[in-house]
């Protein structure tokens, strides 16, 4: 029984020690993991963001275009109103 308590009093201490050594490696990869799945989101989210500014300013550069056709047109049709008067 002496045998017993001994070998228990040794194994004890050194397989917590081997437990705690593995839950810290455990949750280092766990961090890393879920690190990078941040930075992918990340990047997923500036990427839709830099498609989301091209759109609008190409949206803005169509409506900017069509504004100054509207102008010149506005300009033609007011030069025949004073043309006429």
């Amino acid at each position: 029984m002496s045998q017993n308590i001994y070998l228990i009093t040794i194994l004890l201490p050194l397989g917590t020690l081997l437990l705690i050594f593995a839950l810290k490696y455990g949750s280092a990869a766990y961090q890393a993991r879920v690190r990078a799945a941040s930075d992918a989101s990340y990047r997923e989210l500036a990427q839709n963001a830099l498609n989301a500014q091209a759109a609008a300013n190409a949206s803005l550069a169509a409506m900017q275009a069509e504004l100054t056709q509207i102008s010149a047109r506005l300009a033609q049709v007011s030069k025949i109103l004073q043309d006429v008067q």
